[in-house]
């Protein structure tokens, strides 16, 4: 639910990218899970656990290449000892049954992040229309703030066209201009060094809009990257796979505007791919 209640009127909409403006990468990652038979949120549950240091996270602030992320990638997510630790921590936590979970992995880092990026390439049609609406009206700052990694070979190094093919980014790179021109500023963690839940980095995104955290509206699909954003003052809505309608109807609610009606917006076209 959006958190109302701070009392200063919003001046901005902050928006993650992954999950929200775009499909979710865990669709890509919970497919991959089938395949290869594992526990729901396994692999999730991994990422997660590498806290700081892992490959996942060290990406997204623009400290591995590509490919030496798929490789970092694969082998923190290959290794049972630790994942399936944390996967039991996580059954207990929320109250599950903890199924048989794997004695060795080789989990195939290209193949996954691969997986993920083609999956989530895909506008959210709900919050596309939205952000149109919102640019339209011209009463807020509309900003992106995204654990991205638009900066993907630190040796500064173009990536082969079959590369960008693979990963779906042959129309522009990980953050195209199309997606960045939606937005008034667009604050990529690969570009600046820090990520979400970091609270330094709402305060960035604040800072460089030239509002106060409380004058901020954020919607994200992650528990912790909201719970962060609400420790400072920023109102938090939570965007649920397949429900963005709902948090887009929240955020209606919050800033006291139509963002959902299809009357007079015939002219907004949702692209197919981004």
């Amino acid at each position: 639910m959006a958190d109302t209640s701070a009392l200063s009127k919003p001046k901005a909409v902050i928006f993650d990218i992954g999950g929200v403006v775009l499909r979710s990468p865990f669709i890509g990652i919970a497919g991959y899970e089938r395949d290869i038979k594992l526990p729901t949120n396994y692999l999730n549950t991994s990422i997660v656990g590498r806290g700081s240091n892992g490959a996942w996270q060290r990406f997204e602030r623009g400290e591995l290449s590509l490919f030496e992320f798929y490789e970092g990638f694969g082998k923190d997510l290959s290794d049972t000892v630790n994942g399936n630790i944390w996967y039991k921590a996580y059954c207990e936590r929320n109250g599950l049954a903890c199924p048989p979970l794997p004695q060795s992995l080789n989990i195939d880092g290209r193949a996954l992040f691969g997986r993920m990026m083609r999956e989530s390439g895909t506008y959210d049609p709900h919050i596309y229309r939205a952000i149109h609406k919102l640019r339209a009206a011209k009463k807020h700052r509309i900003i992106a703030l995204t654990n991205n990694f638009s900066r993907t070979d630190s040796s500064g190094d173009p990536l082969p066209a079959s590369e960008l093919a693979f990963l779906g980014w042959d129309r522009g790179g990980a953050t195209p201009p199309q997606l960045r021109a939606l937005f008034d500023d667009f604050i990529d963690s690969s570009q600046v060094g820090m990520r979400k839940p970091d609270p330094k980095f709402y305060l960035l995104a604040c800072d460089r809009n030239g509002i106060k955290p409380s004058e901020a509206v954020f919607l994200d699909d992650i528990g912790m990257n909201l719970k962060a954003a609400s420790k400072l003052g920023i109102r938090t809505i939570q965007v649920h796979i397949g429900q963005t309608l709902d948090a887009v109807k929240q955020l209606e609610e919050v800033l006291g505007m139509d963002l959902t009606s299809t009357v007079d917006d015939g002219a907004i076209t949702v692209p197919a791919k981004l």
